[in-house]
């Protein structure tokens, strides 16, 4: 297993990808998949069905998607 400097908590700045250039932060590191979820970054929407006792109308669900780790960079001090 690979070990990554970027942990859950630290402000990163996305270099790649649609997003890029912004300053975020980290969610959750998935290392077994080389990825971490960012904080608003590649957000996508979910369609929830509805049901009788959660969510009677259904709707959409705004959820972010992993990004892979190379695609961002470490903020020092923001």
């Amino acid at each position: 297993m690979i070990k990554y400097s970027i942990k859950k908590g630290d402000k990163v700045k996305v270099i790649a990808g649609d997003d890029k250039g912004k300053i975020s932060e980290v969610l959750a590191v998935l290392p077994s998949k080389g990825k971490v979820i960012v904080k608003d970054c590649k957000v996508a929407k979910k369609t929830i069905k509805p049901d009788k006792d959660k969510n009677p109308e259904g709707g959409f669900l705004n959820k972010e998607m992993p990004i892979d780790i190379s695609n961002l960079s470490k903020v020092d001090g923001v």
